[in-house]
């Protein structure tokens, strides 16, 4: 299964949370290995947008607001790295969108 070519990806997940610098749960030091800061968000956009458009997708779970979906893949950053992750998403049960949740660094076996 794939994910619609139409998904959404808030700015603010992306410039108020993962590109920031957390005491918990901190992603910000993970994505700027490959290369991906504050400074340029819309190149993590669009290399999540690449994974969704290119990864497998797997359900992940519901809830009240719909279905999570996951895919697993590697995000490249701007300096050519690739960094293996999980990105979650959600199909809001409403209207059938798909909203960006978050994405967690995945270990390569």
């Amino acid at each position: 299964m794939r994910l619609p070519k139409e998904v959404i990806i808030p700015d603010e997940k992306l410039t108020r949370y993962l590109l920031v610098p957390r005491n918990w749960d901190d992603k910000s030091k993970y994505l700027a290995q490959a290369g991906f800061t504050q400074r340029n968000p819309d190149d993590l956009k669009e290399a999540l947008t690449a994974l969704a458009a290119t990864s497998e997708t797997v359900q992940d779970g519901t809830n009240e607001y719909g279905e999570f979906l996951r895919t697993d893949g590697a995000l490249t950053g701007p300096n050519g790295r690739e960094l293996p992750v999980a990105a979650i998403w959600l199909r809001w049960r409403m209207d059938g969108s798909v909203h960006f949740v978050t994405l967690k660094p995945r270990k390569e076996k």
